[in-house]
């Protein structure tokens, strides 16, 4: 597999865009980027449409339309209150169309992104201002969040599906967040199966085009394995007719505290988006170790990926094995989950009622807890204890359950390793050839107390967000 290529329909839209740049040779790069007030928002775009790479642009919601609480967030709108991300529920679709008005196009899509176990309001409104592309899922946007039931946040994707797939004038577009459960010590096999049944589920609800997604882990070539196997799957699995790509996130993370070791950090991502024949590329900054980042300091990350991704030439060939462990145990997963029912929004519930999908480190009540993941000596992801699930776990495991001081040591790992000095000659110290964990992600510094933006904005620090 060299790089992706986009299968079925053609013609306009988020996910022909990725696929036309994907031709080209040229690597999509993406921000979390959401802002309450209007013009800040446009602003934001306005920068990230003139980077120098190709880019789509982002709109993030705020917490308050991510929960639901859409009178909190209109309130908000009509007190001037300031808000962590971009109310679209609350906002007229006059308001969003004026935000995007002359911006958003075929040369430069926009997405919304947005961390809701309960879409469908955020459809709603995406919809009437004229966009058709945003990204979540039943399972990755219900269990890391909140208490939200399994089942209901299920119900409440397939009404979300089916409003974006009829509401939409051009080809609608739905991002899997299925690659980055919790973000961290999760090995690739669970969140490679997820990706694909969530777009599986996307498919049966009225989709045609879909991306499935990746977040870089602990170890470069675990990580280009995975997204090998991702593409594999995704092929073998999809109906005909599917448009489809990768998507890979940035280490979702502890991010390194040193300027210099976020940005090798962010630069290994591109160079492992480009070996592994990614489509799209979702950056974080070097800001993100201690605060929401600024307009400028997105689009530093924008430009730094794109130039890493330009100097690593072209993607490397697949020389993954057929039988990959990786690929063996997603492919596993996802039959499993299939051969409970033809109809995925009956079947995840119930794979995860009976541990069949299990993640490690979540706390909500509809998962069972008994999994366990852990990074070997050699940097990679494995499974100390698998529950119910249809794996086996590392025979060289220590099942026991980490110290709290064990568990913090385990979540630094990536920061740590890209924050010592790189003096250990031209790759790096970090074993993730110079490619080479408190949260999950970005724009996830949505979950502190109100706060002053940095930049003068008014924007108040983030709620969980990591979209």
């Amino acid at each position: 597999m060299t790089a992706d290529t986009a299968t079925g329909p053609s013609g306009s839209g988020f996910g022909a865009f990725v696929a036309a740049a994907s031709a080209a040779g040229r690597l999509v790069v993406q921000p979390r980027m959401g802002f309450g007030d209007p013009g800040h928002m446009r602003t934001g775009l306005a920068r990230t449409r003139a980077a120098t790479a190709h880019t789509v642009g982002t709109l993030t919601v705020d917490s308050y339309t991510r929960v639901g609480a859409l009178a909190a967030a209109r309130a908000a709108v009509a007190d001037g209150a300031r808000l962590n991300g971009y109310p679209i529920a609350a906002h007229s679709p006059d308001t969003t169309r004026a935000v995007l008005s002359g911006l958003r196009g075929h040369d430069f899509p926009v997405q919304v992104r947005h961390g809701s176990a309960r879409p469908e309001a955020i459809v709603r409104a995406l919809t009437a201002a004229g966009l058709d592309a945003t990204e979540g899922g039943p399972v990755s946007y219900c269990l890391p969040y909140g208490r939200t039931p399994l089942r209901e946040s299920v119900s409440a994707w397939v009404r979300a599906c089916e409003l974006l797939a009829e509401r939409s004038a051009s080809t609608p577009h739905l991002e899997s967040f299925g690659g980055c459960l919790l973000g961290q010590l999760c090995p690739p096999g669970l969140l490679v199966a997820m990706s694909v049944l969530e777009c599986l589920f996307f498919v049966q609800h009225g989709l045609r085009s879909v991306s499935l997604s990746y977040a870089q882990q602990t170890d470069a070539a675990q990580d280009e394995e995975a997204l090998r196997a991702l593409h594999r799957l995704a092929a073998e699995f999809l109906p005909a007719g599917v448009e489809h790509h990768v998507v890979l996130y940035t280490y979702m993370g502890v991010y390194p505290r040193t300027e210099s070791g976020a940005l090798r950090l962010l630069e290994a991502s591109a160079r492992l988006a480009v070996r592994s024949g990614a489509g799209r590329l979702i950056v974080k900054t070097a800001a993100e170790a201690h605060r929401i980042p600024t307009v400028d300091e997105n689009v530093r990350a924008l430009e730094t990926a794109a130039a890493a991704a330009a100097l690593a030439g072209a993607p490397a060939p697949d020389t993954a094995p057929e039988d990959g462990e990786i690929y063996q145990e997603a492919r596993t997963l996802v039959e499993t989950v299939l051969g409970l029912h033809p109809d995925l929004a009956r079947a995840l519930p119930a794979a995860f009622a009976r541990g069949l999908l299990d993640v490690p480190f979540c706390l909500h009540p509809d998962n069972a807890g008994r999994s366990l993941g852990f990074i070997d000596p050699a940097g990679r992801l494995r499974w100390a204890r698998t529950g119910a699930m249809p794996l086996r776990p590392d025979t060289g495991a220590d099942a026991d359950p980490y110290t709290s001081a064990g568990l913090l040591t385990a979540l630094r790992h990536v920061a740590d390793r890209y924050d010592r000095d790189s003096g250990d000659g031209p790759d790096g110290p970090d074993g993730y050839e110079r490619d080479s964990a408190d949260r999950r992600d970005g724009p996830d510094r949505h979950d502190r107390d109100p706060a002053d933006h940095p930049d003068g904005s008014g924007r108040p620090a983030p709620t969980p967000l990591s979209v």
